[in-house]
């Protein structure tokens, strides 16, 4: 290909394909008559040499080339628009975009309400989206767009990610203010370890495991406990812990939120259980990007808010855990 005569438009066309698979669809999203895009599509063909798409029912379909190529082309072209805009100035009370968190229902109860409140207040514009954290997908659904931020225990990331500690978390055991196998326990105090091993536990796990960190805590000391649930949500968990003589371990900052609500009443484990160092991670694309940086800027300050001052105690869990 001789790029002296290759037009560099065309590579915006074939950016808006590959993500909407659809002649119609990328011309929508760049202001383009579908003929024009089929018209540069030919284009490309002659130039690159490859049919670059094949239909498959109502989509086009990455040939094995295009294939190949979709990602650096998309870094390229992000690359080339951050050299190309300048940096100004960026006034919230008039931008207008959408933010989205990949996370837990945690976050659901301890950010989104804080979070909806300032955009209401200083970005009316800006829509913020929670959407669910997928376990090991956290990192790829930040590539595929599918995220502009994801807040998760840490984890190992690969070096085009950045990354930023938020807060410590703590586990605490969470019981129904009936449950009349604690009542003898004084509320903050320790579960005896044959009350706390005897006892049913649910788990939170969105993989449905059945185990985690808790357990290997309890395996140091020579111990095990009873897992006979586990539900995806910290809501649901709580839910079944506030109409059940079930027990479960949470975030301390959860349970200080929801225990009123839930009527639970919340207690020390009988073992050492390290704490979650909770980060946010995003695409290093997103640095320069004004919009992203107020809002995660807006999310780091929030969060600084759940950074317990007692956080004494065992050292933090530095690997990805369900509970």
């Amino acid at each position: 290909m001789n790029l002296a005569t290759f037009d560099l438009n065309l590579l915006r066309v074939f950016d808006a394909i590959l993500r909407e698979g659809s002649t119609v669809k990328a011309g929508i999203r760049l202001g383009l008559s579908q003929s024009a895009v089929s018209n540069a599509l030919a284009r490309l063909r002659k130039a690159l040499d490859d049919d670059l798409f094949v239909r498959q029912g109502n989509r086009l379909v990455a040939t094995d080339f295009t294939a190949s190529i979709q990602d650096d082309l998309r870094e390229e072209l992000n690359r080339i628009e951050s050299l190309l805009t300048p940096p100004h100035t960026f006034d919230p009370t008039f931008a207008n975009g959408t933010f989205k968190v990949a996370a837990s229902d945690f976050f659901a109860e301890l950010l989104m309400p804080q979070l909806g409140d300032l955009l209401n207040k200083k970005a009316p514009n800006i829509r913020a989206q929670l959407v669910d954290l997928v376990p090991y997908d956290s990192v790829s659904s930040l590539e595929r767009y599918d995220a502009d931020i994801a807040l998760l225990p840490e984890v190992d990331t690969p070096d085009w990610i950045s990354r930023e500690p938020l807060f410590r978390s703590p586990f605490v055991v969470i019981a129904s203010a009936s449950n009349p196998s604690i009542s003898d326990v004084p509320e903050g105090g320790t579960i005896p370890f044959e009350t706390f091993c005897c006892l049913s536990h649910v788990l939170f796990s969105p993989e449905g495991k059945l185990s985690a960190f808790g357990d290997d805590a309890l395996a140091r000391v020579g111990r095990s406990r009873r897992v006979t649930m586990s539900l995806p949500f910290f809501s649901g968990v709580c839910r079944v812990v506030s109409e059940s003589n079930l027990i479960a371990m949470v975030p301390k900052q959860l349970a200080c939120k929801v225990a009123k609500d839930f009527q639970l009443k919340i207690f020390q484990p009988p073992m050492d259980v390290p704490h979650a160092q909770i980060i946010a991670i995003w695409h290093k694309r997103s640095d320069r990007n004004l919009l992203a940086g107020w809002m995660r800027r807006q999310i780091f300050e929030l969060m600084k808010e759940l950074d317990l001052e007692d956080m004494g105690g065992p050292p933090v869990y530095s690997s990805r855990s369900d509970e």
